[in-house]
Parts: structure tokens; C-alpha cells; sequence
């Protein structure tokens, strides 16, 4: 799955943060770690499954999912989402139980809620053109911050910037998906930000997004340590996908610019665990 990157990156960015603030153990990570490949998972079969019986991948453009194409009975992919929301929950379950907060369970369930709900039920946000607020809320601020904080039981503001540079990047992969599927998703009734906007306007959202994630990247520099600086790295595919977002490309030629912007964020986290690294080297 092109996404997955979509679920490491939060936590690598946050175990970043965590490490830099004074503790990230390792068992916590892991953790960390199966809750948002579950939860990430969990949603792609979820969105597989209420899409499919919608309809709303009969004319799919980018590649063909399970039920729509027929490939996979829909019960069985809805109950692949369930299993994988499952894992998440119980491996959510341990950290609040390590950790001690035991609050963050609200968190969680509200996670497992806004997967399920973005496609799924009669009134679905995704289809409301609400899916870019949701994805920056739980795939950027909840992921990010949520990693460091069970972490360390703390967020500090480079944290806190972390967060809002993973949502804004979790927004560009959602951004140049929709934008690919405008036509269908048009055709199916489903009310995305971007069948709203336009591609004009879409296309100028995504370079605004790169933009702001670069600002972010600095700002988690000035806020821990320049050496974090190393996030900038993740900037250039974004902004290789911009280039081609920007010269109008449609179709399956946007398939590799949701390639180039998962693999963004997941060097730009990277960046700013291998910056932390470097600081913690040199004392």
C-alpha cells in the first residue's frame, strides 16, 4: 500500500521529538508503531469496503481495489478492517497500561470512529469534503503527538511542529489522491474538497501544503536542534511532486506523485530522527 509510509512517519517524527526531550524506549515505540499500521491498514480495507458497495469505484482511475473490482468478497474486507482496528486497539491497550495514560484510550476510540466514518455509514465526512481536517487532526497532530507523549508524557512545541508537518504531508497524499479521482468521484456524488475546488485550485493547494511543510521544518529546527534540519530532505520529493501536480498531470500520472509524497514524509521524519541522532552523538 502506497499509505503505509502515512503510518510510520508520525512515529518515527515523534519518536524523534521524544528522544530529543530525554525519552523514547524502544518497547513504546514499537507499540506506537502496530497502533498506527493497524489503524492505517484498518482504514484502506474500510475505505476498500464502503467505496466498493457504494459504487464509487465502479469508474475507479488509479488502481482497482478489492470489492470494486470484485477480486474480494466485501465481508470479508469489511472484517479485515475490523481485525486490523482490533490489533491497533490491543496494542493501544498495552502502552496506556506501560504508560499510565490511560486517558489516551478516548483517543484511540475516537481514531477507530474517524477511520471507520470517513467512508463508512450514511453520513460519511469523507464525502462532505471534510477528509483533508480529519487526516491533519488524526494522521498529523493525534500520531505525531500522541507518539511523543506516551512517550515522554510531554509535548513540547518542536513537537507540536512535528505534528502539524506530518498532518500537512498526510493532507498532500489525501490532496493528490482526490485530485486523481475527480472525475469519478464527481460522477459518484462524492463531495471531496477538491470536486469542490477544482483542479486549478487543487493543484495551487498542494504546492501551498509544500510550502507550509517546509516553514514546519524549520521551526522544528530553531525549536530543538538544527541538525533536525535534515527533514528538508523529504522537502525535494515533495516538491518533485509538486512540479508534476503543477504541469497539469491526470490520471495514473498521479500515481507517482502519491508515491513521491508518502516517501516525503517518511524521509522527512526520518530526517529529523537521523538530525536528533547526530545531536545526541555529539553531546
Amino acid at each position: 500500500m502506497r499509505t503505509l509510509p502515512t503510518a510510520v512517519s508520525p512515529v518515527v517524527a515523534g519518536t524523534a521529538i521524544g528522544w530529543w526531550q530525554g525519552r523514547a524506549p524502544l518497547h513504546v515505540v514499537a507499540l506506537c508503531l502496530v497502533i498506527a499500521l493497524g489503524l492505517v491498514i484498518g482504514v484502506n480495507f474500510a475505505n476498500d469496503y464502503s467505496d466498493g458497495v457504494r459504487g464509487t469505484d465502479d469508474h475507479r482511475v488509479g488502481p482497482q481495489r478489492l470489492v470494486g473490482s470484485g477480486a474480494a468478497d466485501p465481508t470479508t474486507v469489511r472484517n479485515a478492517a475490523f481485525g486490523c482496528f482490533g490489533v491497533s486497539g490491543v496494542a493501544g491497550l498495552v502502552a496506556v497500561a506501560v504508560t499510565g495514560h490511560w486517558w489516551l484510550l478516548i483517543v484511540g476510540v475516537a481514531c477507530v470512529l474517524a477511520a471507520w466514518f470517513y467512508t463508512g455509514g450514511r453520513h460519511p465526512y469523507g464525502y462532505l469534503g471534510l477528509g483533508e481536517v480529519f487526516v491533519f487532526i488524526f494522521f498529523g497532530l493525534v500520531a505525531t503527538a500522541g507518539t511523543v507523549y506516551l512517550l515522554d508524557g510531554r509535548v513540547s512545541a518542536a513537537g507540536w511542529a512535528a505534528a502539524v508537518a506530518m498532518g500537512l504531508i498526510a493532507d498532500g497524499v489525501l490532496v493528490t489522491n482526490n485530485l486523481r479521482d475527480i472525475a469519478s468521484d464527481t460522477a459518484a456524488g462524492k463531495r471531496t474538497l477538491e470536486t469542490r475546488l477544482g483542479e486549478p485550485a487543487t493543484r495551487m493547494l498542494y504546492a501551498g501544503l509544500v510550502a507550509a511543510v517546509t516553514v514546519c521544518g524549520v521551526l522544528v529546527a530553531a525549536l530543538s536542534t538544527w541538525w533536525a534540519l535534515l527533514c528538508l530532505l523529504g522537502v525535494t520529493l515533495l516538491v518533485g511532486a509538486a512540479r508534476i501536480i503543477l504541469g497539469g498531470a491526470r490520471g495514473m500520472r498521479l500515481v507517482a506523485t502519491l508515491r513521491l509524497t508518502s516517501m516525503g514524509e517518511l524521509v522527512f521524519s526520518a530526517g529529523l530522527l537521523a538530525g536528533t541522532a547526530i545531536w545526541a552523538a555529539l553531546g
